[in-house]
């Protein structure tokens, strides 16, 4: 989970570094005291998760940035940080997630962190997928939704891959084989990862994606797979298999013909 603090006075952002620090420890933090060097990192391609803002900045308000943040990283939550109340109208108008007023607490960071995700509830949910068929995912045995039809399909490749590190070029090439243009893909692409990721954090299972530099794959003893049950010599997998895998996706032929080698 990558999270950005900002704020133009340095005990200021001291502050709120350490109570987010403290609240979300296995947060990477990237610290900034002015809005350009943040907006020009997301214009690099990073997409934190969350943005944890004041609002009196240097060279633009706060108001102006999340804006510009909102334009360009619509999944990032934004949480004002302020000694002021009268912008929270102003602020809740451009769609922020939060406003916090300053002294900022421990308290009040994992309020919020709690409430927009970025913390799990505490309840932890069984995630099972399904690849016998057609490929669906359950939440306790509820269908698992996600805000795009191509997320889901990711999320089918990279459980086809069997834990397999997959790179952003690799996934771009399968969800968009007749896309030329790389770097749409690969910015079609982050919007799909933060769905996932949206979707995985929002029933506190946050520890299915593995993400690293460009890659991403599957955490397999985390999820109940049928797939997976079937590699293992599961016996009920096994009589549950009828040659049929992943049914609506055509890359999973190589995977079903293979199954049905083994058979």
């Amino acid at each position: 989970m990558l999270i950005y603090t900002l704020d133009c006075y340095a005990p200021a952002l001291k502050e709120l570094n350490d109570a987010v620090n403290a609240t979300i420890p296995e947060a990477k933090i990237r610290q900034f005291n002015e809005a350009g060097t943040a907006l020009d990192a997301i214009s690099d391609g990073e997409r934190p998760d969350a943005v944890f803002s004041g609002i009196d900045l240097p060279g633009t308000d706060g108001l102006t940035f999340a804006e510009k943040l909102k334009a360009a990283s619509p999944e990032t939550k934004l949480i004002f940080v302020t000694w002021d109340r009268k912008y929270a109208v102003d602020a809740f108008r451009i769609h922020a997630d939060g406003y916090l007023i300053k002294p900022v607490t421990v308290e009040q960071i994992e309020q919020e962190a709690v409430h927009l995700h970025l913390l799990p509830s505490g309840e932890e949910h069984e995630l099972r997928v399904q690849c016998f068929g057609n490929f669906e995912v359950f939440c306790d045995d509820a269908p698992l939704t996600f805000k795009r039809r191509k997320t889901k399909e990711m999320f089918a490749y990279l459980i086809d891959r069997n834990g397999a590190v997959v790179t952003a070029e690799e996934m771009a090439a399968i969800l968009w084989e007749d896309e030329a243009d790389m770097k749409k893909a690969k910015h079609n692409l982050r919007n799909l990862v933060n769905d996932l990721r949206s979707a995985l954090d929002l029933i506190g299972r946050s520890d299915v994606l593995i993400r690293g530099s460009g890659t991403m794959s599957i955490n397999k003893n985390s999820v109940i797979c049928d797939y997976y049950l079937l590699l293992e010599g599961d016996g009920e997998a096994v009589r549950a298999f009828r040659g049929e895998y992943m049914n609506q996706y055509h890359w999973a032929r190589a995977t079903e013909a293979a199954l049905d080698f083994n058979d």
